[in-house]
């Protein structure tokens, strides 16, 4: 079956990844935005992430997914339309499709339109009577769904502790953009990593294999593709690294020696041991995400952690 996706109005991605790699590399700690890990190979790279024996997130919430998802199921009204943003592939989604026999529509939204419509393709093969609508856009800015789903009642799904990606700021500032895009009365199915110890922590963000340095790699990768970039992959390397006072696991990519980058017409200087901060993910405890829910307008209702309180699934309503 060939899905056809809905496109958002919002700025292409090209121009957009242009003007932040120039602003982020022009920063005095340089930083590039953990959204653009996503290209096709970055996308597939994060899957293979997910099945390493260091990385817990996965395998822990899909544990809760499946120990409590008739529970999690219950919560969501029945005919809704399901909105996943940035979906990914469709792991977590099928744990909970399994319980929702009365969802109307599925409507996964990833700035990755390539990866998106073949998992799309794959789900709607496997699912024949649940409608499939994907929609290409960047979840960090305001989007239409389409217009097929008026009417229907909306929840959204945000596994993964996703939301850890982004400053708690920026989270509750994301929030509040779902349930904007979602409409009063929405629900909101979101996974949130806890905070435990740095070794832990540390060694999911930096596994024996270097799966996740590649995946870091990988934004060095993009672009010197997309943008004209020199990079020199061999000068950098992975470093992942717990700030515990900021209640986060940062990743970084380290300058092995001083040199000059040129992205496109710009050139920017780089000393030996300066770094590029790519991703920062934030743990949380239970009541430090619900505090930053209901700043964002939403009312918490329920939360189901695993037993070794590692990860944590929490409802959310927007009345």
């Amino acid at each position: 079956m060939t899905i056809n996706p809905t496109f958002s109005d919002a700025t292409p991605v090209a121009p957009a990844f242009l003007d932040d790699v120039r602003a982020g590399l022009s920063r005095p700690q340089k930083t590039l935005s953990p959204k653009y890990f996503y290209d096709a190979a970055g996308s597939e790279l994060f899957e293979a992430i997910t099945r390493l024996p260091e990385y817990y997130p996965t395998r822990t919430e899909i544990g809760i997914l499946d120990g409590r998802g008739p529970e999690i199921a219950a919560l969501l009204p029945a005919g809704a339309a399901l909105v996943e943003f940035g979906s990914g592939s469709t792991v977590k989604l099928r744990r909970l499709l399994r319980h929702l026999d009365k969802l109307a529509a599925y409507v996964p939204v990833d700035v990755s339109g390539e990866f998106l419509c073949a998992q799309a393709e794959t789900l709607s093969a496997d699912f024949p009577h649940l409608r499939v609508e994907p929609v290409v856009a960047d979840f960090t800015r305001d989007f239409d769904l389409p217009e097929s789903l008026a009417g229907l009642p909306r929840a959204g799904f945000f596994p993964g502790s996703t939301i850890g990606n982004f400053e708690p700021e920026e989270a509750e500032a994301l929030l509040a953009r779902f349930g904007r895009i979602l409409g009063s009365g929405a629900h909101m199915i979101v996974g949130v990593d806890l905070v435990k110890d740095a070794k832990t922590l540390e060694t999911a963000y930096d596994d024996a294999a270097g799966v996740t340095a590649a995946f870091n790699m990988n934004l060095l990768t993009r672009i010197n593709r997309e943008l004209a970039g020199r990079f020199d992959l061999g000068a950098f390397t992975h470093r992942a690294v717990f700030n515990r006072q900021a209640s986060r696991i940062e990743m970084h990519l380290v300058a092995r020696d001083a040199q000059d980058v040129a992205v496109g017409s710009d050139t920017f200087a780089f000393a030996a041991g300066e770094t590029i901060h790519t991703e920062s993910s934030y743990k949380y405890t239970v009541e430090t995400f619900r505090a930053l829910a209901e700043r964002a307008g939403w009312r918490w209702i329920q939360v189901w952690t695993d037993a070794d309180g590692l990860f944590s699934v929490h409802a959310l309503r927007l009345d």
